[in-house]
């Protein structure tokens, strides 16, 4: 099983570049404890996506701490890496978004994979299920997602941008992305476009299960993204969308996959201390190793 960890981003709320920022008790990153969650559940092979810049850094600092027997793959997300036939002469201040960051694994995954953010910590049972659904799955139009209870994934700091799921049974059936979510005098609002959340709903937080067949369809998916981009500094081809647009068109089954953990993100520059906090107290209660990898 492989898990893919998008950490390309520019860090542009948080200040700098997150992913790469003192989290655990050690020094540890915050992606650390998401690739040591995910070994213990038997993911073998790790893929990160980053910049071109930090891809020599990232995979020696990973090599010399992944157990043997685990593969890794650190990739660049470069904005000269387009389908076929496809040109493209601006600038850009960013990357293409979270779909053309998976779609740079295309030549290093064939298997049925989990995707996640690098600087979002996701709680230890939510790779047991992930595992757990990707052992049973055995068609190329099985996708799921790892959901989470919309109150507790909100920043005190600030709005945050959600993607707030819809349901029946167990399938998945829209995820609509709210922009400007955030909590004040009790209530819930995104300022964006009205709207007000009890706080109970379920919301992506962009762990994904996906399947190789995701490939093809992203690179259609951003072959017309690109005809169609009017300006060359804006845009960007999400990840959520094509998966949508394979549920609607019936090329994929979303299986709502309920986290059963505690998720805390950095989005903020004051997220950090609760960051470190809650690390320090996991590992505190031997829910963590410390330091967490043997050969440190």
């Amino acid at each position: 099983m492989t898990l893919l960890l998008m950490a390309a981003g520019r860090g542009s709320r948080y200040g700098k570049l997150k992913q790469f920022d003192d989290m655990g008790p050690n020094g540890e990153f915050l992606m650390e404890f998401s690739i040591h969650d995910a070994i213990t559940n038997g993911f073998e092979h790790i893929v990160v996506i980053t910049q071109k810049d930090n891809v020599d850094y990232l995979r020696e600092y990973l090599s010399e701490r992944l157990p043997s027997g685990v593969s890794l793959d650190v990739l660049a997300q470069e904005l000269t890496d387009l389908p076929a036939g496809s040109q493209f002469a601006g600038e850009r201040p960013k990357p293409w978004g979270t779909a053309h960051a998976v779609w740079t694994a295309r030549n290093v995954i064939s298997n049925p994979f989990a995707v996640i953010n690098a600087d979002d910590y996701y709680g230890q049972a939510a790779y047991s299920h992930a595992a757990d659904f990707i052992k049973k799955t055995d068609s190329d139009e099985a996708f799921g997602i790892v959901a989470y209870t919309l109150k507790d994934t909100l920043s005190p700091y600030g709005s945050v941008s959600r993607g707030v799921c819809s349901q029946e049974g167990k399938s998945l059936l829209s995820v609509d992305e709210r922009l400007e979510i955030a909590e004040s005098d009790g209530q819930i609002k995104d300022s964006d476009s009205g709207l007000n959340f009890s706080g109970e709903e379920l919301v992506s937080m962009n762990f994904w299960v996906c399947q190789p067949s995701i490939f093809p369809k992203i690179e259609a998916d951003f072959k017309a993204f690109l005809n169609t981009l009017e300006d060359p500094a804006k845009g960007e081809i999400y990840l959520p969308f094509v998966i949508q647009d394979m549920l609607r068109t019936g090329s994929a089954q979303v299986e709502v996959i309920p986290s059963e953990s505690k998720w805390f993100g950095i989005t903020y520059a004051a997220d950090k201390e609760k960051a470190m906090a809650e690390l320090a107290r996991l590992s505190s209660a031997g829910k963590y190793p410390a330091p967490l990898w043997k050969n440190t």
